[in-house]
This record gives structure tokens, sequence and C-alpha cells, in this order.
């Protein structure tokens, strides 16, 4: 089926969607970055104890983490070569065309969209252990966190991206305070104190749920560093994006590396795998009941706000993205006086707002690792495709090892797609049908009315143009 466009309107279309440029150089990036993911070491992460036990979350976290760097390598050159607010979906359009472009774009909205919503629930469940206001339900939590987040991000990015690198700061500092205090109650015999399924190939107290146990902890392992790939969605808004970008994401990278392997370790070290598996805040429980374990509570909710913080920025310049070009509802991308997309931030909010109000947030952390691991798969067939059919498109970053590194990505990518059913085929089930849902209203509508003079498909024009004259 062949997809079509039509011109914009002449009335300031684009005029009404613009956000505003060099807002961030590559430290606010990188902490845009590090914001993105940090609550993940918070909490979350822990679930994955109970799919495969500490040697089956471990084996996973290393896979995951060596996807991770190879895919964010990928990325770097993709963002510096394609400096644009859709991120993954403005690569993908170049690469593999409309279609591509909205399969991608879709993924990345379904996880930006439902992470913040596992996020909230993790809020609640940290609200509730510091006896906060009396909360013993955390529906007006969720509901207050949405409101007010949503509503500093209306005011404009420059304000919001520096209120998320102060947030990060003090989670960062929570992370320090509670190593030093763990260190004091780690004993080895912790980590391994999940009984052995006995009925499991390869079952040991390393392995309590056998080989298979690596693979159902895959989910879990992301979640160690999802949505950090989000730090291209600020290219349009940052300073010498072909620059900076790859350095934010990059440096981001690393420092999550670092702190997902420190709690990783000490949390189940300190209070044990079995507690740890099931805890809601585990950071907390790990340290007791003494002053550092309020600190780190504190602190840890500061964590939490700051990835639901930003990852609301994430969800709405990609909604914007796709909106501008005509993929989503136009409407949904016009910008308010501070450059804000004012629907792009209201509508997935109030749907990740219905969504929390289930309360699973292992349930909600598995359907966003489905749209997360599906578009890393898109996002380096991207990278392999533009190397192999652009090799000589500028690009000032180059990913080291070339797509020798992004297609490993893309093999641990696919795995970790296959993962989430394994985990909770329930979940994983109704995330493939919206995406479906989405793919569906594309074809019979939305590839008939893109918005030919928007920066995607302008560009992409421009290429089709310069290849007929070849």
């Amino acid at each position: 089926m062949s997809t079509n466009t039509t011109d914009a309107p002449a009335d300031g279309y684009l005029a009404k969607r613009t956000l505003r440029s060099g807002s961030a150089g590559w430290v606010l990036l990188a902490g845009l970055g590090i914001s993105y993911v940090i609550s993940g070491d918070y909490s979350g992460w822990n679930f994955g104890l109970a799919e495969g036990g500490f040697g089956g979350l471990l084996i996973a976290t290393v896979v995951i983490a060596a996807m991770y760097l190879a895919m964010v390598l990928g990325m770097a050159e993709l963002s510096s070569a394609l400096p644009a607010a859709g991120g993954g979906y403005t690569f993908a359009r170049r690469a593999l065309g409309p279609w591509g472009g909205f399969a991608t774009g879709t993924a990345i909205l379904i996880e930006y969209a439902i992470a913040p919503a596992a996020i909230a629930t993790f809020i609640g469940a940290y609200v509730e252990s510091l006896n906060l206001f009396g909360v013993t339900d955390g529906w007006w939590v969720y509901l207050a966190v949405y409101a007010l987040f949503i509503g500093i991000h209306l005011a404009g990015v420059g304000e919001a991206l520096k209120a998320m690198f102060v947030i990060t700061a003090i989670a960062l500092v929570g992370l320090v305070v509670f190593a030093v205090a763990a260190l004091g109650r780690f004993d080895a015999a912790n980590l391994t104190n999940i009984a052995p399924d006995a009925d499991a190939a390869g079952a040991s107290t390393f392995l309590p749920f056998g080989y298979l146990g690596i693979w159902a902890a895959i989910p879990f392992a992301i979640w160690f560093f999802l949505a950090v790939e989000g730090v291209p969605l600020a290219a349009e808004e940052s300073r010498d994006p072909a620059r900076n970008v790859p350095r934010g994401i990059i440096v981001a990278m690393l420092t999550l590396v670092v702190t997902g392997a420190v709690v990783l370790v000490l949390v189940p070290g300190a209070l044990g795998s079995e507690a740890t598996s099931a805890s809601g805040n585990p950071l907390v429980e790990a340290l007791g009941d003494g002053a550092a374990a309020k600190a780190v509570n504190y602190i840890g909710l500061a964590g939490l706000v700051a990835s639901f913080f930003s990852i609301v920025y994430a969800y709405s310049r990609q909604t914007f993205a796709l909106s501008r070009a005509g993929y989503l509802p136009t409407s949904l991308s016009v910008t308010n006086s501070r450059k804000a997309p004012v629907l792009a931030l209201i509508v997935p909010g109030a749907i990740g707002f219905g969504l929390s109000l289930t309360g699973e947030g292992a349930m909600l952390l598995n359907m966003a690792v489905f749209g997360a691991a599906l578009s890393y798969v898109l996002m380096m067939v991207s990278h392999i495709v533009l190397r192999v059919r652009e090799p000589n498109m500028p690009r000032p970053y180059r990913t080291p090892g070339g797509i020798v590194t992004t297609a490993f990505a893309l093999v641990i990518a696919a795995a970790s797609v296959a993962a989430t059913f394994l985990v909770d085929p329930k979940a994983a089930l109704w995330t493939l049908g919206v995406f479906c849902a989405f793919l569906a209203y594309f074809g019979l509508y939305s590839r008939r009315h893109l918005v030919a003079s928007s920066p995607d498909e302008e560009f992409a024009a421009l290429v089709k143009a310069e290849e007929d004259l070849e």
C-alpha cells in the first residue's frame, strides 16, 4: 500500500508546533538520561529475583547491560546524523519508510506512556511506607504526581530540565548513602537464600529457577536501563545536538551501569534475595529501621519522581513528533506560548493515570518493557539499514564496531521481546493488541494524511528526490 502526504496548511502550521531550541548542553542531557532510569535502581528490578533468583537476574543484567551499551553507541551515531525530536521514530522513518517509522514511534510511545504508570505505583508504595499524609490507598498520589509534573512541563523545557537535573542529583546522593550503609549489613549467603526448584532444569542455589530463569529475569534487568534511549528526543531543544546528544547518552549509560551493579549486589546481600523479590521499596527494607533507611526512603522517593518527571517529557516529545508529521492527530502537537506541547503532555498522561489505578506495578513494567524491546529491534535494524544503504551519510559520531555492534543489540532485543511473553503472557498480548490497533489506524487513515512540510517528511522527500536524480 502506498503512503501519501499532503501539504501543510499555509496558516503557520509549523509556527504553532515548534520547540524551544538551545535549552540543554551535554551535561543536562546526561542528567536527563540518568533521570529517565534512576527509579529503576530504587524499585522494580527486584521482582526479577522471583523469576531467576540472584544468579538468573545477575546474568540477565550483564547481558542486558551489554545490549544497552551496544544500542546506545548505535543511537549516538543516529542522533548525530539525524538530530530531531522524534528520536527513534526519526531514525526508522529515514531507514524503513513511513510504516517502519510509525511502528517504531508507536512502540516507543507505548513504552513511555506505560512506564510512568508503573513508576506511579512505586511512588505510592514509598509514600505509604513513609506514612506520609496518612496514605493507605495510593490512587490520589498517582493523580497528584501526574497533575503536578505535567503542570511543570507546561511551563517550558528549560525549567523542566533544570528541575530534573536537581532531583536526579539528589537521587544519586541517595544511592551513595545506601551503598555506604548497606556494606555493613552485607552477607554473601543472603544472595542465594532462595530454595532451588527441583523441577527446573539446571536449578541450583545460584540459579534457583534453572536456566529458564535467566530468560524470565530479562524484563526486570531491562528496568535498570529502560528509557535511557530517550535522550535523542531532546535533540531539537539542545545546543549543538550532533555533538552533545551522543556525549549525553553515553555518559548517562556508563553512570547507570555503575549504579545498577551497586544495588543488584548490595540489596539482596543485605536483605536476602527471597525478601527482596517481593519488596515494594527494597533499598529501604535492606537497611532496616535506622536513620540511613529513613533518609534513603525519602531520597528514593526523589529518584522515583525524577524518572516519572523525565519520562513525562519523553512521551510528550514522542507524541509531538508523530503528531506534527500527521501520524497521530495534529492537534496533539500544538505548543503553548512557552513552546510546550499541551495535549501531547495531557492525553498520554490521562491514559497513564488510568493504567496506574490497577496498582499492578510488575504487570505495567512488563508492558512497558514489551514496547521498549520492540522499539530497540526496529532502531537497530534502522542503524544497520542506513549503514548499508547510505554509507556516505554525514555521521559526526560513528559507532565502534559498526553494524556488528548493533546486530548484537538486535539479537538480544528480539530475545527480550519474547521474554515478556514468558513472564506475563496476558500483559504482553494486551500490549501487542494495542500496538496492532495503532498500526491499523495508520493503515486505514493517517498514512493518507501525513504532513509533507513537517521536518521528517520534508527530509524524506528531499532524500527521495536526490535518489530519483541519481
